[in-house]
């Protein structure tokens, strides 16, 4: 019998097959007709229920400006669900789910509406069984983030009663430099506690991410080779083969480097140099992560190790597409960059010396999220001379996403009489492995703000050390020159390649 109390006494601690289930909860969403909640918040709640996930009482709050009733809005979450959703769509878990659901008319500064949404969460409260724990999720541009959470603390909404919660969920950017990051963050933890405030990077989510810690250390063969004397360099690269599509409101000004690089980027490279953590709690998971975005270093010449870009007019997958500069509602003068690269060090003992690069870009070849940590070449090659022309270094590939898995390149005899050696690769792909699909980021990350799991959420010290990071580059480009130019469907600019060139090496075509 487990002797904690609520737990289940017939459940063997040991056994897995029983998933982690939400207590009573709801959620509000705030921006609820927008595309993310669209296309990723709503399917992925729906697939939660689906999947057996979510309590029975759960209570889903949207609050937008649309004059709406409950019932459209339920109808606008019916939509999204069959469109987007993941699980196939079932009628007795969409009549289950919808019970719970209600709508919510207001702007932001709107008193009345938040007294409207406190008595919605009060009803839902004595109807669902929510327990009073709710989470406030800020799917809105970042310049309502303030208003939204200084009217939650206004009414009431962020008081957490004894024996529940109330959390906070903030979509990126949070700010746009270290001195906006620090005060978005002193004015939430005003009025969320500090581990009641998820700051979501949904790349944190994905399935490739997180094996990245179960492929360093729930294995030996690769731990004692992660290191200088071993690695030659890391790539991480995140292409995006579309443009800006609707949103340049929001992305003229912000650019690639803040959209990507401050937080997917930098996140990726903490959990490929970090060490080992004593445990997967949350809070040693975080100091592992500090210690190496603290040892981050430029470089001194940021001219010669830094790259910024502007996608141009051009023919990209047999379609004509407009460059940056003439995309709707694009200042023609804009000096925002559409693609970023970045050549970073880790000042410590495990990787001294070793460069970490870091490139972002819109309207590149082909969509690609990849961490490749590129082994050096063997000291001495006991072959005659033509026998290894076609050798390339030793690789790793994590494939974040599409065909989520991991690869490895190595050296193979080529078949035949003589002696020739040329690179093969070995592949993991996720989709042939597991017969269980990976569910999206966005279910597992919705499902830990339920359960109070921060484990996979950047906490406040890392949001502003990616800051402390990426402002001095930022700070750079705006004095000097102006975005490269590459057309549309190619790699990026010629000063990309330039950039490694120096370094005697070269981008890996993903």
């Amino acid at each position: 019998m487990s002797g904690v109390p609520g737990a289940n006494p017939l459940r063997d601690a040991q056994d897995r097959r029983l998933p982690r289930i939400a207590g009573p909860s709801g959620l509000v969403i705030f921006g609820v007709t927008g595309d993310l909640s669209r296309k990723k918040l709503m399917p992925a709640v729906y697939d939660l229920a689906n999947r057996g996930l979510l309590p029975p009482g759960f209570s889903l709050i949207g609050f937008a400006r649309r004059d709406w009733e409950d019932e459209d809005f339920a109808q606008v979450v019916h939509d999204a669900v069959k469109e987007h959703s993941r699980t196939p769509f079932r009628e007795e878990v969409w009549q289950q789910l919808s019970q719970g659901m209600r709508f919510v008319q207001g702007n932001f500064d709107d008193d009345d509406a938040f007294e409207t949404l406190r008595s919605t969460i009060e009803e839902l409260d004595k109807a669902q069984g929510t327990g009073g724990n709710f989470a406030f999720y800020l799917s809105v541009p970042p310049k309502f983030f303030p208003k939204v959470v200084q009217q939650l603390k206004k009414h009431g909404l962020a008081d957490q009663q004894e024996g529940s919660w109330r959390r906070a969920v903030i979509e990126k950017p949070f700010g746009h430099d270290l001195g906006s990051a620090q005060e978005l963050n002193q004015l939430v933890h005003d009025v969320f506690p500090p581990n009641e405030v998820f700051r979501i990077d949904h790349y944190l989510g994905k399935e490739t991410v997180q094996n990245i810690l179960a492929l360093r250390f729930a294995n030996t063969m690769w731990e004692p080779i992660w290191n200088r004397s071993y690695v030659d360099h890391v790539q991480i690269t995140m292409a995006e083969d579309i443009g800006i599509g609707g949103r340049a409101g929001y992305y003229d000004g912000i650019g690639a480097a803040r959209d990507v690089i401050q937080n997917h980027l930098l996140q990726l490279l903490a959990l490929t140099a970090m060490e080992e953590p004593g445990s997967f709690h949350p809070k040693a998971l975080v100091a592992e992560k500090l210690k190496v975005l603290t040892a981050v270093e430029l470089p001194e010449d940021l001219g010669s190790h830094t790259v910024r870009g502007q996608y141009t007019h051009a023919w990209q997958g047999g379609q004509e597409v407009p460059g940056y500069l003439e995309e709707d509602g694009i200042d023609p003068k804009s000096k925002t960059d559409t693609f970023a690269a970045i050549k970073l060090t880790i000042n410590n003992r495990r990787w001294a010396g070793v460069p970490f690069y870091l490139r972002t870009g819109k309207r590149l070849g082909r969509r690609v999220t990849e961490i490749a940590v590129v082994f050096k070449r063997a000291p001495y090659l006991p072959f005659e001379s033509g026998a290894t022309e076609e050798l390339g270094g030793n690789a790793l590939v994590i494939r974040v996403q599409p065909d989520e898995g991991v690869t490895v390149r190595f050296g193979s005899k080529v078949p035949g009489t003589s002696m020739e050696v040329r690179d093969v690769t070995m592949d993991f792909a996720y989709g042939e492995s597991f017969t269980e699909s990976s569910p999206e980021a966005y279910e597992r990350l919705i499902l830990d703000v339920l359960l109070g799991d921060a484990n996979l959420f950047p906490r406040h010290q890392e949001v502003e050390l990616s800051w402390n990071i990426l402002d001095p580059i930022e700070e750079y480009w705006d004095k000097h020159g102006k975005p490269a130019r590459y057309a549309a469907g190619t790699w990026g600019p010629a000063e990309a390649d330039e950039m490694l060139a120096r370094d005697g090496r070269s981008w890996r075509r993903p």
